[in-house]
């Protein structure tokens, strides 16, 4: 390849600027995984859920994210990246606004679970339009590094913003936090991000989105009552309808000439350790994190800021690690 054609390819201002535009969702999208974790002491003076309520509340926004970026992926290529990240950002914004404002349990459930879909629009979106917008190797692996770390810095910010909004209002503030980032998304993104789409996208099945969704709900539905009440036969029937739709689900992407995922990655070694390695993190991490915070705050009574900053010493390990990752 000739230096003029490689210099055609590497990215300019453009395209950086609007790397960071798509970091700002991005960090927003892993900030509400934890700034609602300081929250929960006032949350639940206000609003007095129950437990199994509780659990859903800080769940239910990460399980729907995890069912629905498969689907949302297979979408953006249909319909276009950029489209579908100022779809998913709109809705992102007006979700947030309400669930500031929810009076009850019930509703803060529901708002949650409609960030979490309209979050899952938002992560493979980015990812792709990175993938366009940076065709120089090295420029693209520092790209992914940037969009990596702003999941990783916002993780991290999240409790520590979470702890000033909590220091000066009520718990509904942390929500608030998205609604301008969206909005300037909104405005700016038609602007400088480019619109790409899969010339030859696959058809979105809605049936195998469907019941991956109802697959990992009814499992967690079964878990989630069983720690409230032990063992029974609501919830032990939950889980079983959850491992038979999940088996379903599997069959149909075997079946299928575009399937949602595709089985045979799972064949890779590497593939499947990597995706192991991040379940067992994410789920370590995000259970660590929860009761950290509750410990900080209600057994050693630090205020929500000072337990926000006493869990920021893992955002500099989290980034060295990203970095040391991508580029070794």
């Amino acid at each position: 390849m000739s230096p003029t054609s490689t210099m055609s390819e590497r990215a300019g201002r453009r395209e950086w600027i609007g790397l960071a535009v798509l970091a700002f969702p991005c960090f927003l999208l892993s900030m509400d995984f934890t700034v609602l974790h300081l929250a929960v002491p006032k949350l639940t003076a206000d609003l007095q859920p129950s437990s199994t309520q509780l659990l859903w509340i800080v769940d239910i926004y990460g399980f729907l994210i995890a069912s629905s970026l498969i689907t949302m992926g297979t979408l953006g290529d249909t319909i276009g990246r950029r489209k579908l990240l100022l779809i998913g950002a709109a809705a992102f914004g007006a979700a947030s606004a309400v669930a500031a404002f929810a009076g009850s349990a019930s509703t803060l459930i529901a708002t949650r679970a409609l960030l979490g879909v309209a979050g899952a629009t938002l992560m493979p979106s980015t990812m792709a339009l990175i993938r366009n917008m940076f065709h120089d190797e090295h420029q693209r692996r520092f790209a992914i590094a940037m969009w990596i770390n702003a999941f990783v810095v916002g993780g991290a910010v999240g409790p520590i913003l979470g702890g000033i909004m909590l220091e000066h209002f009520w718990w509904g503030s942390v929500f608030l936090l998205n609604v301008p980032v969206m909005v300037t998304l909104l405005v700016v993104g038609p602007i400088l991000l480019p619109e790409f789409r899969d010339p030859n996208p696959g058809k979105l099945d809605i049936a195998s989105a469907g019941l991956s969704l109802f697959s990992i709900l009814s499992i967690i539905y079964g878990i989630k009552r069983i720690a409230q009440d032990g063992a029974g036969t609501i919830p032990v029937t939950a889980i079983a309808a959850g491992a038979l739709l999940g088996t379903i689900f599997v069959a149909r992407q075997r079946r299928l000439e575009h399937p949602l995922i595709d089985l045979e990655l799972f064949r890779r070694s590497e593939f499947s350790a990597s995706v192991a390695t991040q379940l067992v993190a994410t789920i370590t991490f995000g259970g660590l994190y929860l009761l950290v915070a509750q410990y900080l705050q209600l057994v050693l009574g630090l205020s929500p800021l000072r337990a926000g900053m006493a869990l920021l010493p893992a955002t500099l390990s989290g980034i060295i690690g990203t970095f040391t990752t991508i580029f070794l």
